[in-house]
């Protein structure tokens, strides 16, 4: 729209201006942490300009002046404002903390004001009334843009006025102040904490590739010995394997107390603020609690439906958790007698149950998933898919030395960057998760491709050995690589309704979707090879993991329960909350051993209290319905049928936000969901 103000170049500034790495990618070889604020400040004054002229247009409002002119307002902000957030949580220091903390708060500030203009909000208003009295003609697309376009006006407090308005503003500002500060202090105390091990009688019963890697680890560090971590590639196979008990008792406790140790990290306040600041906002927009709020935009819709929801698997799991728990208890008493378990005791006990029951240690195939052998199968799998090409893009600037770069290609169609980063660092944060540095979009004629970025926290390589995977981190690859996916095979004309940027409830499905392959002897092949000799990986072993993959089903679905109950209790809230983090989330969830004073999960929740999970933690179990479901045709038609995926592909991947998702799920499946496939597939039936 020629109304539009563009980025003008800020002399040695590289955020500003035409991006000239190829592809357009973020320049990371040049960024510094200085140049975001003059960035972002440049960036927020022409997207106010934009805002500004489209809300004053003397013309009648059309779709193309009004909701494509809004769509088109802020793209420079939006392109920094990815990059900023995206290095913040893969490859911090202090002064870019501190720019994000001071940058987040503006960048609300503005979409606050765009919610606000009451001349804008008018416009879009006019055409959304338009729309819904049969007036105004658009494409299924067009209409969900606008519907979209409207929601976000009337839920982020376009009907407030006054005094209302204000506080909803101000309390909102806070929020994004407070969110970033809670998942600074969790990855603060996340990395504050190792331990030193000296003795290597300690060292029993952990596999020789995790001693390895702590070795390395204290020698990075200046230290002799073995040093362990609360990352996931040290905590867990610590957790799992060390027989020295007092330690994993340590191990354990720093785990379970980060964000909740009295420090200047602590985040039991923060929550408080946090939810309470939730409640006023849903308040002020007309509901009674954040859930209510949140849900009211999700597949599931109702608070009374997710308590169904949630009902229901609770009662169907919780009898086979309990079966689970007994017989953890039974072994226990035949190998250790007289010991009471202890939560720090249940992951190396079970284990040991595991190698017990199936004989079998998911150890054993740690030299069968050597990370490049994983990549190239990952990326096999998605030409037989999808017919789509993986190469090596060195030219493309990164942020770090771990950071990989594809090009990715359907034929001679360019699809998108893909960038991975595969390792743990003290400057980013735990987890797993993909995002995006640019969104797709084919709009006036030009098709931009997105730039995804995939980050995990993977074992490292050793001294000794390549990065050597467990089997659970090559389905968290596959988990991330099913979310990169979503993006890359995007192919809308909206990069608001683009790649991932779906309900919230069902952008977990592609993804877990995903993780079904790993079951799957025909897909194993592809990759599954001992580092060293090359040899295939024992199909008996596919067998056990098809076992094993039941294994405690009723533990780990009430696990994921409870954290979805967590969520519930703390956004469900009507009055003011002024409890004790630790009681209420030990009254939320079903216990199947004692609490342990002074330990909470809520404090290092980063989902919940500084991701966008907040009343949607639920998602997970509830996409997981619907993959289990989903993957039942692609067992029918077969794993690698061209065909099935291709619908996938067209009906859903491609699709973004443009279509309910309840729709894009009858479109695939020809129905609506049914939980069978799930409950039979987690032994819940």
């Amino acid at each position: 729209m020629s109304s539009t103000h563009n980025i003008t170049p800020v002399y040695g500034n590289p955020l500003l201006g035409q991006w000239s790495a190829p592809y357009e990618a973020p320049p990371f070889d040049s960024i510094e942490p200085a140049h975001f604020m003059p960035a972002i400040n440049q960036a927020l004054a022409e997207a106010r300009a934009n805002v500004e002229a489209i809300a004053n247009l003397d013309a009648e409002p059309t779709f193309a002046n009004t909701i494509e002119a809004i769509e088109d307002c802020n793209r420079s902000l939006e392109r920094i404002g990815a990059v900023l957030f995206a290095l913040d949580d893969c490859h911090t220091n202090e002064e870019l903390q501190q720019v994000v903390v001071e940058a987040g708060p503006l960048m609300t500030r503005f979409e606050n004001e765009v919610a606000a203009n009451r001349c804008l909000f008018d416009r879009v208003k006019t055409l959304y009334n338009r729309l819904a009295d049969g007036t105004l003609a658009l494409g299924e697309e067009q209409a969900t843009l606008l519907t979209e376009r409207y929601k976000f006006f009337v839920r982020n407090g376009a009907n407030l006025e006054g005094a209302a308005l204000e506080e909803y503003m101000k309390t909102s500002e806070e929020l994004v102040e407070l969110t970033l500060r809670f998942g600074q202090n969790a990855l603060a105390d996340n990395t504050s904490f190792a331990l030193h091990v000296t003795d290597e009688a300690q060292l029993e019963g952990l596999p020789v590739v995790v001693a390895q890697q702590a070795a390395d680890e204290a020698a990075m560090r200046g230290e002799q010995g073995w040093v362990f971590t609360l990352a996931a590639p040290s905590y867990r196979p610590f957790m799992a394997y060390a027989a020295c008990r007092p330690l994993r008792e340590q191990m354990w406790r720093a785990y379970n107390t980060i964000g909740n140790r009295g420090n200047a990290n602590d985040n039991n306040e923060l929550i408080k603020r946090i939810v309470n600041l939730r409640l006023r906002m849903a308040n002020l927009l007309g509901y009674s609690t954040w859930c209510d709020y949140v849900l009211d935009d999700r597949m599931v819709q109702s608070l009374p439906n997710l308590r169904t929801f949630m009902q229901q698997l609770h009662d169907a799991a919780l009898p086979i958790a309990w079966a689970d728990v007994e017989q953890l208890r039974s072994f226990v008493a035949e190998v250790d007698s007289g010991l009471e378990l202890e939560p720090w005791d249940v992951a190396y006990y079970s284990e040991w149950l595991a190698r017990e029951l199936y004989d079998f240690d998911a150890e054993q195939l740690r030299p069968y998933f050597e990370l490049g052998n994983v990549q190239r199968g990952v990326f096999e799998l998605y030409g037989k898919l999808y017919g789509i090409s993986f190469e090596p893009a060195p030219d493309v600037p990164v942020y770090h030395p771990d950071v990989k770069v594809f090009k990715v290609c359907d034929g001679n169609r360019f699809m998108g960057l893909l960038y991975l980063d595969m390792h743990p660092r003290p400057t980013k944060r735990s987890g797993a998760w993909m995002t995006t540095f640019r969104d797709q979009r084919n709009f006036n004629g030009i098709e931009q491709r997105p730039l995804v970025q995939v980050v995990c926290n993977f074992t490292r390589p050793t001294a000794e050995t390549p990065s050597l995977l467990s089997f659970e981190e090559v389905k968290t690859f596959m988990h991330e690589m099913g979310h990169a996916m979503h993006g890359l095979l995007s192919d809308v004309a909206y990069s608001s309704l683009s790649c991932t940027s779906v309900k919230r409830d069902f952008v977990e499905m592609p993804s877990q979707l995903m993780e079904n392959w790993c079951y799957e002897p025909r897909f194993l092949r592809l990759f599954a090879r001992h580092y060293q000799t090359g040899k295939l990986m024992p199909m008996k072993w596919v067998d056990r993991l098809r076992e094993h993959y039941n294994f405690q089903s009723g533990l780990l679905c009430l696990r994921q329960l409870n954290f979805g109950q967590i969520d519930i209790a703390f956004h469900s809230i009507t009055q003011p909350y002024s409890g004790v983090v630790e009681e209420t989330e030990n009254g939320a969830i079903e216990r199947l051993w004692p609490s342990v004073e002074g330990t909470a999960m809520s404090t290092n929740f980063n989902h919940i209290f500084s991701g966008g999970y907040a009343s949607g933690y639920y998602g997970y179990k509830w996409a997981e319905v619907l993959d289990a479901d989903v993957f039942s045709r692609f067992k029918a038609d077969g794993i690698f049928n061209r065909r099935t995926a291709a619908r996938m592909r067209t009906l859903v991947l491609s699709k973004g936000g443009t279509r309910h998702p309840a729709l894009l799920f009858r479109d695939f499946m020809g129905r609506d969901p049914d939980q069978k496939a799930f409950l039979r597939r987690s032994n819940l039936l």
